[in-house]
């Protein structure tokens, strides 16, 4: 049994992808979920409601104590799971030479660390997007290098593969990057450097050490396993190099900026090639709509309401002046007046459900709607209505509004995805 920490849990996706792969293999023990500008919790409450036998943490992380976690360490926890925010994650040295948070931003991704630091848990399960491999614009690909530095000095390698859901037969075209870390004195990471290191020079360059690592990434890795790619890298597009010097070094100094949908970090050392999914036929929006006759009225869209829609997503070209005083014009392509129920649906954000050119519209027997929150639970491998109760601060059950249902589906993640996570990891840790 792997015992887990859940932190940044939403309404349980993690959870409801690990357990659909094994409820006897996968036991979520704490999970942490906590709104710092929402005076009412409801996510938090949800998992209340959906998960009574876990100790649930309803705070700020950041005010979770190290001997919080100590408790875990001594309880058996060996895996953490979260998607967490993507900020700014530079580091700088104080005048006494500790490292330290640049302002407020990345503090999420430093209690992972904190976290991971105390319960040295086997494995971690994490997922950001896909755009963190490129932050900052100004310094591309140091967020993400910080973040391996940080694993790296904590003894473990780190595993990446950027999902599109639908190219892996899920309901929606929702690209974000998984990771797997793990410990190196795990089975599979002394496997790891047992297979690919030991036919190295002592003096190996990074190319031979890439040549050595590809098949990993292309086939023997947990994503390689689990989510299939085709065996050449995308436009030659390959890369490695070594991590030099510790986090605020790493932080400060970073050039590369050369991190492809696929990798590896190991020892101080990353491997990255840019792979092309072997595509699984995907389910459509018409595959996961519910009856019409049981839709109720207030998703229908007509008039004034349709208009805007019809506007929104169509293309436009808007004059503008910026603060300065300056004059430009913005433009605005064009997208389909509703969405296809032949193809999977497009990317959920948390706006869905309300007028803007990102939500959903249906057009079903000549009648425009939204998507219902049951729909949006589909659209995320949720189970239908798993966000519609909460037990709230009184104890007592209570209905969670559809706005809020849409949003909690806009910030989750495709179970679907993690359960096949989930299934690899069975068998890597029996390994």
């Amino acid at each position: 049994m792997m015992k887990i920490f859940s932190m940044f849990d939403g309404v349980g996706g993690f959870i409801v992808g690990l357990e659909n792969s094994s409820k006897e293999i996968f036991k979520t023990l704490y999970s942490n979920q906590y709104e710092p500008s929402k005076k009412i919790q409801d996510a938090y409450e949800v998992g209340l409601y959906r998960f009574p036998n876990m100790e649930h943490i309803g705070t700020d992380v950041a005010l979770i104590p190290n001997e919080k976690f100590e408790e875990m360490r001594k309880n058996g926890v060996d895996m953490i799971v979260g998607g967490f925010p993507c900020q700014d994650y530079s580091v700088a040295r104080s005048k006494k030479n500790e490292l330290g948070i640049e302002g407020k931003k990345g503090v999420l991704f430093w209690e992972i660390i904190r976290a991971t630091e105390v319960i040295k848990p086997k494995y971690l399960i994490l997922e950001n997007v896909d755009r963190l491999l490129k932050a900052p614009s100004s310094q591309r690909g140091r967020d993400f290098a910080v973040m391996l530095a940080a694993f790296n000095e904590l003894g473990y390698s780190v595993e990446w593969r950027v999902i599109n859901a639908a190219d892996y037969g899920r309901a929606q075209r929702r690209r974000r990057v998984f990771f797997f870390v793990f410990r190196n004195d795990t089975k599979w990471g002394e496997r790891l450097h047992k297979t690919y290191e030991s036919n190295l020079p002592k003096k190996a360059t990074t190319e031979e050490r890439l040549a050595q690592y590809q098949n990993y990434i292309f086939a023997d890795g947990l994503f390689g396993r689990q989510f299939p790619v085709k065996d050449m890298a995308v436009k030659k597009r390959i890369n490695a190099n070594h991590l030099i010097g510790d986090i605020a070094e790493v932080s400060e100094t970073f050039k590369d900026g050369k991190f492809w949908n696929s990798g590896l970090m190991t020892n101080g050392y990353y491997y990255t090639i840019e792979t092309d999914p072997i595509v699984e036929n995907p389910i459509t929006m018409g595959d996961i709509v519910v009856p019409e006759d049981t839709v109720d009225a207030k998703y229908y869209i007509t008039g004034e309401k349709l208009e805007k829609f019809k506007y929104l997503r169509g293309p436009k070209k808007i004059t503008r002046t910026s603060a300065d005083g300056h004059e430009y014009t913005y433009a605005e392509g064009g997208m389909s007046e509703y969405d296809s129920l032949e193809l999977p649906g497009r990317t959920m954000l948390t706006s869905e459900g309300s007028v803007n050119r990102s939500t959903h519209l249906l057009k079903i027997n000549g009648n425009y709607r939204l998507i219902t929150p049951i729909e949006a639970e589909r659209l995320q491998d949720f189970p239908d209505d798993w966000t519609k109760f909460k037990l709230n601060a009184k104890g007592e059950v209570e209905e969670v509004s559809d706005r809020m249902r849409m949003f909690f589906m806009g910030n989750a993640l495709v179970t679907g995805i993690v359960k096949r996570i989930g299934d690899e990891l069975q068998k890597i840790d029996k390994m």
